[in-house]
């Protein structure tokens, strides 16, 4: 995918999935998380999204683009994202994960009995 900077986003979620398993990779998304979220709310909010992208990569982003990642992931309709939504937003804009889930999800399972 390409963004209209002309950056190539790469989907390297499944690749870092399978070299961290699913344990660490939900600590990564954490870790992610952690670094956009708003301190004090909490939350990964407008300003927060805005002030800390630069940390990731994204100088480039435009409000609009933000406000619609936002949008996107605000599950609960409170306009910021929570850790759950933000996961569950990354899960979504990674076709390779949404691909594999089905499988990682069957592999969790047996794992477990």
């Amino acid at each position: 995918m390409a963004s209209r900077s002309g950056i190539v986003f790469e989907d390297f979620f499944p690749s870092m999935v399978d070299k961290l398993g699913a344990e660490g990779f939900m600590k990564e998304l954490s870790n992610g998380f952690q670094l956009l979220v708003d301190e004090d709310k909490g939350l990964i909010t407008f300003e927060s999204l805005k002030r800390n992208s630069k940390l990731l990569g994204f100088q480039d982003m435009t409000d609009d683009e933000a406000r619609c990642m936002l949008r996107e992931g605000d599950l609960d309709g409170d306009g910021a994202l929570n850790e759950m939504e933000f996961c569950t937003l990354m899960f979504r804009l990674s076709p390779g994960l949404m691909m594999n889930s089905k499988k990682w999800l069957v592999e969790a399972i047996v794992s477990e009995v």
